[in-house]
């Protein structure tokens, strides 16, 4: 048990440390993340001397059941492709540029038109997505307009981390932690909707206040026009995200897994690109683009965590925890020490962890904690960079514009506005399940 123990706390120390100091190492001329080869080597020393047994390990991989970190991967991945997909023929690129032209030069107008498309972007397809697609955006207009990108971007940010609440897809650690529940999209849908809405408007109202003198100073916008050059493929990505949305809605009627809905739905839409493809010889660059954007490295940062996690289980480190935390109220306990813990070890550990810890609890108290848990795995995205892997990339964008946003400026922003945010999407959990 101790030396589980050591090992995890330093495989999450130094994932802390090279998320802030050291995000990328170059081999080459290849420049790779740190933060999985980090994880992935804990993984190996953690099965190589049997306190994660690889047949306990193996078990998992491949059972049958809804949270195989297997099934959780595909989903994700299904459904991130479906959005770069749309974003590599420019959807998201076209409603930016049209939401510009309609705030015209009022900075205020824009402001809040940019946080409702990030926001209704963010529900119907993910946050990570949001954050790599509208981020570039936000930095170029505001280069080419001479207007400070932060209100903007941390809205941005914000609000990607918070209506990622509202569906179970929205996140990777809503699928974890509420497949591990067995609660469906619906059913999921039924609570989630009112803390969503409190966390969106109290943030919204922070981020506001924060920046309401900026936005009141009027801006030129630029005559820039943007038009989509294959609707065909428009049409199609749309109609296919839209059936599958509509398909997971009514998954747990049908009885088919949600990640056998998102694949099928995946793999439609690229047999079709391609049939486009070799008919049209045309925009080659939808698919190989698609492919090149996924976040691959999440796959092993994914499983090496799931391994360290598993360890923790088996050696009874989990129930110690269990048994502090179900001490208290669910709701308030496990969504302050889940937010807590997303910025101590990343809320993708912090979800599979989490995970398991409200087992001691029954009926309605364990839901309480599942979805309390899903409230401080989103909102602890926007506390520190290493909330989320959204955070770092988020934070790698802004490097990559030259926008000067610290990792102190980060966790300064992340006070004022996740706390409270945190706060008010917890009382909608504890309004709705009365």
């Amino acid at each position: 048990m101790v030396a589980t123990l050591i090992i995890s706390i330093i495989t999450f120390i130094l994932v802390t440390i090279s998320i802030i100091f050291f995000p990328k190492i170059r081999i080459g001329k290849i420049k790779l993340d740190t933060y999985w080869m980090i994880t992935l080597l804990s993984a190996i020393i953690l099965i190589s001397f049997s306190l994660s047994p690889i047949q306990e390990v193996f078990k998992q991989l491949t059972s049958n059941s809804a949270i195989n970190p297997l099934k959780i991967l595909v989903l994700f991945f299904s459904m991130t492709i479906l959005s770069i997909y749309l974003d590599e023929i420019g959807l998201f690129h076209f409603l930016a540029v049209k939401a510009t032209k309609i705030a015209k030069n009022n900075q205020l107008v824009l402001f809040f038109i940019f946080y409702l498309l990030t926001s209704i972007l963010t529900i119907f397809t993910s946050n990570d997505i949001v954050i790599l697609t509208l981020t570039p955006f936000i930095c170029f207009f505001a280069k080419n307009t001479k207007i400070n990108p932060l209100p903007y971007l941390i809205a941005e940010f914000a609000a990607a981390n918070t209506w990622s609440m509202m569906f179970i897809i929205g996140n990777p650690t809503n699928i974890y932690l509420a497949t591990s529940a067995g609660i469906g999209f619906i059913d999921y849908f039924k609570v989630m909707w009112l803390p969503t809405i409190f966390a969106g408007l109290t943030e919204l109202f922070i981020v506001f206040l924060l920046f309401r003198k900026q936005l009141k100073t009027p801006i030129e916008v630029t005559d820039e026009d943007y038009k989509i050059e294959s609707k065909l493929d428009l049409i199609i990505g749309i109609s296919i995200l839209f059936i599958c949305l509509v398909f997971l809605v009514i998954s747990s009627y049908i009885n088919i897994e949600m990640w056998l809905i998102s694949l099928s739905s995946a793999t439609i839409l690229l047999l079709v690109a391609l049939i486009i493809r070799l008919i049209t010889h045309k925009h080659w660059e939808y698919l190989s683009c698609s492919f090149k954007r996924l976040p691959y490295p999440l796959i092993p940062f994914f499983l090496s965590m799931f391994v360290i996690v598993v360890a923790l289980n088996y050696q009874g480190i989990s129930l110690q925890i269990s048994k502090f935390l179900n001490q208290g109220s669910p709701i308030w306990v496990y969504g302050y020490s889940s937010l807590l813990a997303s910025n101590l070890i990343n809320n993708i550990p912090m979800s599979i962890l989490f995970s398991n810890l409200p087992n001691g609890l029954e009926g309605l108290a364990y839901n309480k904690a599942i979805f309390g848990s899903v409230i401080g795995s989103n909102i602890g995205a926007f506390l520190t960079p290493i909330g989320a892997l959204a955070g770092i990339m988020f934070s790698s964008l802004l490097n990559k514009f030259d926008v000067k946003y610290s990792f102190i400026d980060f966790v300064k922003y992340g006070l004022i506005i996740a706390i409270p945010t945190a706060s008010m999407a917890l009382l909608g959990l504890f309004v709705i399940t009365l």
